[in-house]
């Protein structure tokens, strides 16, 4: 089988043991430095991906505090830091920093990701109940009829057929979160184009936001290339087309997030507007799209790599299931399946950085914090602490099963977020997930192509890189 392999550029970066022993695995992570690199490398390093920028020291500390130009950072890497930043003291670090913000308001504007105060507390009493967990089981045919059809695709190919595992999940999930915005019609309809117009954003955009780390304020104007106005007015024209098709057309009973947007009403009885219901079908789209898709490959090549994680994977699936799809109910029996998922999100987080700008002088478990730092909450450190995690490099789903579930506080995994701001879609997305993994794994085992190196990079979100190939071999 073949094996992911370290960069030689990368001298501290993982060695694939592949050894078959269960926990054995140690997937790739990027160069660890010995030492906090200089500013002009951050930026450098920050521009390619997230994930290079860390030094060896930052994933055992519980506090780090880094200047960059003007700005202070601090990044909270304990429960304890992490409840009181993103729990305790939501008021004060309730604002996304100005990177997010500006990175992601030409695609979603005031939307709930990115918005605040006043703002936000509305769109999350309006969108919330719309994906709350109680409307998952309304959703789940939905997921299990777009499955079956990827399945079906990937039958055709034949043994040994060849896919890009990272472009399959993307369709998958575009798939299943269109049908379930837009209803099932309409989001066969548009799913590739927003697919391809997200991608084509994310990456264009830029990652770094050199203004506010000068000190320049909101309202400076950000330059935005081409390619990047390009993609918004590509995905602002669809999502006007679909909600225009589905305002118009008779309803048909049917469940779907568009129809709960445009029924939805505020606290004063007005409906949202045209541009405030895109916006949060845009958010919805991006959170519930990018984040699964990419969990579910990094999924498939954790399998692929750890041949005894895999074999006790597809045994459950077999006893449980017997050959059938999952129906909701099966979805609490799968207890390994969910810890495969739950373990490749610690290792492998979709949103690896979760950043909050201060919007008054505070502290955080009595560190000082002035009005306008940026206060991180990283996942991709918090996951893979020494001190939190046991062999906190390796691939061992079995860390999440019965009393287990993770070994630690709430707070030390935190792969959707915590506190007020914690993921709206979380039941939906993990579901999704879980769903997934299980009918694909009854008929499949992806193996990585020979000779392929997939290192993790960080853009918006946390990919295995731009493809991961493999090619499907029946079981």
């Amino acid at each position: 089988m073949a094996r992911s392999t370290a960069r030689a550029d990368r001298p501290d970066a993982a060695t694939q043991t592949g050894s078959g022993a269960a926990g054995g695995y140690v997937p790739p992570y990027p160069y660890r430095h010995p030492a906090t690199p200089s500013v002009p490398d951050l930026i450098r390093l920050g521009r390619r991906s997230f994930l290079d920028i860390w030094p060896a020291h930052a994933f055992s500390l519980p506090w780090l505090k880094i200047a960059i130009l003007r700005r202070q950072i601090f990044v909270c890497n304990n429960p304890a830091t992490v409840q009181e930043a993103l729990a305790r003291k939501h008021e004060t670090f309730q604002r996304k920093t100005a990177q997010m913000r500006h990175a992601l308001e030409p695609l979603i504007g005031d939307g709930l990701f990115i918005s605040d105060k006043e703002t936000w507390k509305a769109r999350r009493q309006i969108v919330a109940p719309i994906i709350h967990a109680s409307r998952v089981p309304a959703f789940f045919p939905i997921m299990s009829e777009t499955v079956a059809e990827r399945r079906a695709a990937w039958e055709a190919l034949g043994d040994g057929g060849r896919i890009d595992a990272l472009q399959e999940m993307a369709h998958l999930t575009a798939e299943i979160i269109c049908r379930t915005i837009f209803g099932r019609q309409l989001g066969r309809d548009y799913a590739a184009e927003i697919v391809e117009s997200f991608s084509d954003y994310q990456r264009h955009i830029d990652q770094v936001d050199l203004p506010s780390l000068i000190g320049l304020p909101d309202w400076f104007p950000r330059w935005r290339g081409r390619a990047v106005k390009k993609a918004v007015k590509r995905i602002d024209t669809v999502l006007d087309e679909i909600i225009s098709s589905y305002a118009e057309r008779a309803r048909d009973g049917e469940t779907s997030v568009i129809g709960g947007l445009l029924d939805a009403r505020d606290a004063d009885g007005k409906p949202l507007s045209r541009e405030a219901i895109r916006n949060e079908a845009s958010v919805i789209f991006m959170a519930g799209h990018e984040t699964t898709a990419n969990t579910l490959a990094w999924a498939w090549f954790l399998l692929s790599q750890a041949p005894d994680v895999r074999a006790r994977l597809h045994a459950e699936l077999d006893t449980v299931l017997g050959g059938r799809d999952p129906g909701f109910d099966d979805i609490a029996r799968l207890p390994y399946t969910r810890a495969v998922i739950e373990e490749t999100l610690r290792l492998y987080p979709p949103v690896p950085i979760l950043g909050r700008e201060a919007l008054a002088d505070d502290t955080i478990t009595g560190q000082p914090i002035p009005k306008g730092s940026i206060v991180l909450v990283v996942p991709w450190l918090l996951h893979r602490n020494p001190t939190l995690w046991e062999r906190a490099d390796h691939f061992e789903p079995e860390r999440f099963l019965e009393a287990a579930r993770g070994g630690q506080s709430k707070y030390g995994y935190v792969p959707f977020a915590i506190g007020p701001r914690i993921c709206a879609g979380l039941a939906f997305g993990l579901t999704e997930a879980i769903l997934s993994l299980a009918m694909l794994a009854q008929r499949f085992d992806p193996v990585l192509e020979e000779g392929v190196d997939i290192q993790p990079v960080c853009r918006l979100t946390l990919r295995p890189g731009d493809a991961l190939p493999m090619r499907l071999m029946r079981r």
